[in-house]
């Protein structure tokens, strides 16, 4: 029995067309059109996994993915840029309930930024004075407050270590307008996140803007509030890309019903290759979708029962992201092969599609060194647990 759809999921459907209306203007302007930034906006899907006590969604994982799969069918930049602002909302449960409140309360915030700790944070008395440049800043044309990963300095000058070794890593976050915003982003897809590089020069940032990376606990209880923040962008990543390989594939059939290959009578549909490549990518998005949400599910049971996530777990989330993101790439590809030379012109979808899955490949969370921790967690060997 289909379950009926929650109003989040409903307005990112909703949403989608939208998105695909605009797409054009968001590649050619690299950012997110305004009309799809206010709908994403008034709808609150930005604010998913922001805690109801805050005005939020507190959505969950399951509803999360559908929602950035949902939008990402529209144009796989509103959806990446969708899966930012909602993944970094989740600093509002991590951040102390003061600066949550500063930065969350607000109904019209939209966050985003870069985890990774390219900025350093000297220590003073109210909190850091922080200096760094990041790369990645998706949705920075939009966003009301960035963050900003950084490690935090000791009296010596030198990186400051936790008790078990690791760097002391935060995220600091700032207002939008306190960044200086480079244009770097000339890259070939996803060129509407407006992924720009964003940078800071001595900027205070009070203690309650900072989360310490594997240090502070969530004050949200509830299961949502149990996902590593890490495996939620791995996640988002790959919903990205189930909305895109079915952009792709719905292009393709749109496609293979009216065009006639050169040197063939028949159309494009009614050639074998096509029927079996069809059904290819469709059997690579349903089943790496199943498997990615069967993921999602068993660990959410596990976080309803009030049980922390194992390390084979927050490993199973990540090697499911990684394999979703791989398998609806290859979707794709078999879409754009067999669109021929209609799948180079501009005015083709699938030049599109294959280019912003391709980009999408390339994040981190995703990429092909998850399959390795993946397999030394199932073989019992030791491994550095820290970004799962």
């Amino acid at each position: 029995m289909q379950v009926e759809a929650t109003p989040l999921v409903k307005s990112a459907r909703d949403i989608a067309p939208l998105a695909r209306q605009f797409a054009d203007e968001t590649e050619r302007e690299r950012r997110l059109a305004a009309p799809v930034v206010d709908a994403l906006r008034r709808a609150g899907l930005f604010r998913m996994l922001v805690p109801r006590e805050l005005g939020g969604g507190e959505a969950t994982v399951e509803d999360l993915l559908t929602a950035i799969e949902a939008v990402a069918t529209g144009d796989g930049s509103a959806g990446w840029c969708l899966m930012i602002g909602a993944t970094t909302g989740l600093t509002a449960a991590l951040l102390p309930r003061e600066g949550a409140r500063e930065i969350h309360g607000d109904p019209d915030s939209v966050t985003g930024g870069m985890l990774m700790p390219r900025g350093t944070a000297t220590p003073v008395p109210g909190g850091y004075r922080v200096t760094g440049r990041w790369s990645y800043g998706s949705g920075s044309s939009h966003c009301t407050w960035l963050l900003g990963g950084v490690t935090v300095m000791g009296e010596d000058g030198q990186p400051a270590t936790l008790p078990g070794g690791h760097p002391h890593l935060r995220m600091a976050l700032f207002p939008a307008g306190s960044c200086t915003i480079h244009d770097t982003w000339h890259v070939s897809g996803l060129r509407g996140t407006s992924s720009n590089d964003y940078e800071v020069r001595d900027l205070f940032v009070p203690e309650a803007h900072t989360v310490g990376l594997g240090i502070d606990r969530p004050w949200a209880s509830g299961p949502l509030y149990a996902f590593p923040m890490y495996g939620l962008l791995a996640l988002g990543v790959s919903a990205v890309g189930l909305g895109i390989a079915r952009a792709a594939i719905d292009a393709l059939v749109e496609l293979a019903r009216v065009k006639t290959p050169t040197g063939s009578r028949r159309s494009l549909a009614d050639r074998a290759a096509a029927q079996f490549g069809i059904a290819e990518a469709e059997a690579l998005l349903r089943s790496s979708r199943a498997y990615l949400f069967d993921a999602v599910r068993a660990a959410w049971a596990t976080a309803e029962r009030g049980e922390a996530l194992s390390t084979a777990e927050r490993a199973g989330l990540r090697l499911a992201a990684t394999f979703a993101a791989r398998s609806c790439a290859r979707a794709v590809d078999i879409c754009y092969d067999l669109g021929g030379g209609t799948s180079i012109y501009e005015n083709s979808p699938l030049q599109r599609h294959f280019r912003d899955i391709h980009t999408m490949t390339q994040h981190v969370m995703v990429g092909q060194p998850t399959f390795e921790v993946a397999g030394r967690v199932m073989l019992g060997l030791p491994v550095d647990t820290f970004m799962l």
